[in-house]
This record gives C-alpha cells, structure tokens and sequence, in this order.
C-alpha cells in the first residue's frame, strides 16, 4: 500500500487534502504535529477515524474519513519525523502549516535571523523547513515534497527554503526530491462545540461543499489518483486568481466586518457596505489576473460571494484575522503593486481596515494573533502608528 506523510494536521488538512485521499483506493496518512499532542491525542483515542461536517444553503452531510492511520508529535520525538522523511515508506510528502512556519522574509526567502530558525540550526528546537532539510538530505530514493498552504509559488518557496537551510547547516540534499506547487481551497472554519456535538465526534471538522485542488504535475515517485483534481502545467494563474480574489476579500471582510460589529462572514457580506466594496475589490484584483484565467473571473467572484452568503458554515471574522502580518503583503500588497499606481479604493480600504483593526486590538489590550505582535504592538505605540504598520508590512 502507498502511503503519504503529511506535515500539519490541523482542520484545514483534515477537510481537504485527507477528504480526497478518502476517496482514493490504497493509499493512508501518517500525520505529523510540530506544535502539540493534543490533536494526536484525541485522534488516536478513536482509531484516527473522525466526522467531516459538510455544510451548505441547504443542510448538512457528514462524511466519515479513515485514511488517518497515524501520528507523530514532533516535539516528543523529532528523530522519528526525520526518519519518516528518509524513509522510502513513503513516496509523498504533503504539508498545511500555514504561511508563518516557513519563516519567510520580505523576499521571499527563509529568514535565517528568525529566533526558532536559529534555534533548529543550533540544535535546540525543530522547524518544518530544517525536518525536510535533514531528512531528504539522508534520503536515497525519490519523493515528492507537495505544498498545500497559502503561498504563491509554494513549491519553489519551499524548496528554495529548504535548500537554505541545508547550506546553512551543512548538509547535502541529493536531489531526489521535486517541489510541485499547487492551490487548495475549501473553506474550513475552526470547530466548535455545536459541530462536535451535531455530529457525536469531539475531533469533527467543519467545512464547505465546494473543494478546489489545482496541482503542478511534476511528481518524482506514485501519485494518488485523487477524483476532482486538476494536474496543470502552470499553476500560477490559478493560486493568483485564488489568493487575490477569495482570500483578498476573505481579509478585507475579516477586518473591516470585525470593525462594524459582525462576527461571521455570512452577516458581514451581507453589509451592504461590506459587500459592494468586497466585489470592487474581487474586480480589482481580477484585472492583475493573467488571460488564461481572465475569462472566469465573473463567473468565479458571483461563485465566491454565493460561498460567503453560507448561513450555516459560521466562518468566523477573527480566524481569518489571524497573521495580518504574513497574509496581506500576499493577499492585498502584491495586487496593488500590479495594479501599477492605478486607482484602488477597496484594496486601500483593505489595508486601512487592517490598520484600523490592529490600533483597536491594541487600545482595547486584547492580544493580537500574529507571530509579529510585539512588533505590532511596539508600532501602534509610537510616534506615527499608521506609519509603523504600513512599514511593518512592506505599504
């Protein structure tokens, strides 16, 4: 049986990448938590098997999903992980660790100043990036490294990460190994009680119908013959119409939403306010689109505004709030910059309700979710604060 390794078991692997390797004959999972065991925990404690809660207009389903078969928690055992990595048991590694466990600098690059980067390299804690790094080093046989997170260009960001560190430690990749980009997307809020009890499974995941997977076909060993996928030659044009139209607007409306008092995404897109500036923004970004994906870009924003009306997904305005810092210069900053100086009012109004956003957080002494919080922090309470953000994020 072929199996995969996947790094970063959170609800949005567990609503996507596993609900599709369900659906595959022969394959399972072996997951990896680099952050605790709590997740391994309650998965183990019912054989790895859990509910996914598909909610639409319409009413619920709920689809059981068994190609779990296994976990590792990094931090109690951070050799086995690397073993996994060497090891020919698997021909393909999956990862969802979001934007911020790459630790990437301004350009694009692996940030060797970064504290826990240091700290992998010094021996004295373990990162995703330096895991890969050791371990394809010591691997003999081909694998494919397939990155599922948020990122344009995943797989080149990845492996040039990887390849960084590797110099910077010392270690020799052997060139097995490829780096396929690819762009998720599925809407996948975090559980709540309500989901855990509406479907009798304490470790329940929540999400939308709709799933979208569009995937570089450059694999180096097997590949799952997963249904729905599209395999392309350049996926680009897919994860730019996907990152600035859905996920620009998905930020736009966290923070401006949150600011008007809306908590779900279904009551903010039904502002009236909100939802017009969030289809100007969705046109916006739609004219920095390349040709080859021009032609969908009407059908494809009616479609994301439809997704955000769900009354019963309960998406809340604050987990898309997270990691302002990491997500705008991709989501909003690199629209604006292709937009070449031309008039942009609902981007612009993007960041300045990010702006607004964090100044209120930091006033009213909640703590911020971004792994730049203190910087943040340090910004809203100095001379220029609209200034110091602007500069935090590269405005």
């Amino acid at each position: 049986m072929p199996h995969i390794l996947h790094l970063g078991v959170g609800n949005f692997f567990r609503a996507h990448a596993a609900a599709y390797t369900q659906d595959v004959t022969g394959w399972d999972v072996t997951g990896v938590s680099f952050r605790s065991a709590t997740i391994r925990d309650g998965l183990a404690a019912q054989n790895f098997a859990y509910s996914l809660v598909i909610k639409d207009a319409n009413g619920t389903q709920v689809k059981p999903i068994t190609c779990l078969t296994n976990m590792l928690v990094a931090p109690e055992d951070p050799d086995a992980v690397i073993a996994s990595i060497v090891s020919d048991r698997f021909d393909l590694i999956t990862l969802t660790v979001t934007e911020k466990a790459y630790h990437l600098d301004t350009t694009g690059l692996l940030d060797l100043s970064a504290p826990e980067v240091k700290a992998d390299l010094a021996g004295g804690g373990q990162t995703v990036v330096g895991s890969l790094a050791r371990g394809l080093a010591r691997r003999t046989t081909p694998v494919t490294v397939l990155s599922c997170d948020n990122l344009p260009e995943n797989g080149q960001k990845l492996e040039q990460a990887v390849r960084r560190f590797a110099q910077k430690a010392g270690v020799r990749l052997n060139g097995n190994a490829t780096f396929p980009s690819c762009m998720v997307d599925r809407i996948t809020p975090a559980t709540t009680d309500a989901i855990r009890q509406e479907a009798n499974d304490p470790m329940a995941v929540p999400t939308e119908t709709f799933t979208e997977w569009v995937i570089e076909d450059r694999f180096a060993a097997r590949r799952p013959d997963w249904p729905g996928v599209q395999w392309v030659d350049d996926v680009a044009p897919h994860e730019m119409r996907k990152l600035r139209m859905l996920n620009g607007a998905h930020s736009y409306l966290a923070y401006a939403g949150t600011l008007r008092g809306h908590t779900y995404v279904h009551e903010a897109i039904a502002d009236a306010d909100l939802r017009a500036m969030t289809a100007a923004l969705m046109q916006e970004a739609a004219e920095t689109l390349p040709d080859s994906v021009q032609g969908q870009t009407a059908t494809y924003a009616k479609a994301l505004i439809q997704r955000f009306e769900n009354p019963n997904l309960h998406h809340r305005l604050r987990q898309i709030a997270m990691d302002g810092s990491q997500k705008l210069p991709i989501r909003i900053l690199s629209t604006l910059a292709d937009r070449r100086g031309k008039h942009s009012p609902a981007l612009s109004a993007a960041i300045d309700a990010w702006v607004a956003f964090v100044r209120g957080e930091v006033s009213d002494g909640r703590a911020l979710d971004d792994p730049d919080a203190d910087r943040l922090v340090a910004a809203c309470t100095s001379a220029n604060p609209d200034g110091a953000l602007l500069d935090l994020i590269g405005a």
